[in-house]
């Protein structure tokens, strides 16, 4: 057991969403799809879209929450970011599930409204209420020609509230408990990603990139006042 001893803070965490992000769609990890090449996988399979995203969310709450799919993430470990590397495993394979979602939805991953909508899936239930803090309001879904640009202090705005949200999550009781250590085997991370938290957040994701409305809940996108 090797235990990091990294001082979690508000930076680290936006730090370690950017890396995640940027990690997600360029690739940088070996034997590891981008959330492209994730999302095209799915696109290919039998079934309407929604029904193809509800098949990855089930693939990422079965698979990616056993310890032989982390382990795939070697390289992880030398992340150039100051945050311990089992919660950064985390956010990239959350990440990477979010962004898929929102090509699938047609969405452009290059955006900063997307990334910034991404980073708000990670918040799960507490979207709405960081949403409504921000003030925009919840909508109907995202769809590829209707993406509402929004001032970038409204974008810095969210992502610092995830940031927030996140910090406590990791630092409190969230998927991962700080205090324990990190098993590393030749380098290489074990540990589980929480599925229950991680399907909470891919249901988010479709809410706000794939359905056209809620079935009777509140309609969830984003656009601003």
């Amino acid at each position: 057991m090797i235990k990091q001893v990294k001082t979690l803070t508000h930076d680290a965490i936006m730090n370690a969403l950017d890396w995640s992000y940027d990690t997600a769609i360029n690739g940088g990890i070996p034997g590891m799809d981008t959330a492209v090449e994730l999302a095209d996988n799915y696109l290919k399979k039998k079934g309407s879209l929604e029904e193809q995203v509800n098949s990855l969310i089930r693939w990422q709450n079965t698979k990616s929450v056993t310890s032989g799919f982390l382990t795939g993430l070697g390289g992880i470990i030398t992340l150039p970011v100051a945050i311990p590397a089992n919660i950064a495993s985390v956010l990239l394979v959350q990440i990477r599930m979010v962004a898929a979602i929102a090509h699938m939805g047609g969405n452009n991953l290059k955006d900063d409204e997307v990334k910034s909508y991404v980073y708000l899936c990670l918040a799960g239930n507490g979207a709405k209420e960081i949403a409504k803090n921000t003030g925009i309001v919840i909508g109907q879904k995202l769809a590829m020609s209707g993406i509402k640009k929004i001032p970038s202090a409204v974008i810095t705005k969210i992502n610092q509230a995830v940031g927030f949200r996140l910090l406590t999550k990791f630092g409190e009781k969230g998927a991962i408990n700080l205090g324990k250590a990190v098993p590393l085997v030749g380098g290489i991370i074990g540990g589980t990603v929480d599925g229950i938290t991680t399907n909470i957040i891919g249901d988010v994701a479709r809410k706000i990139f794939i359905e056209e409305d809620n079935k009777g809940d509140e309609p969830f996108i984003i656009e601003v006042n």
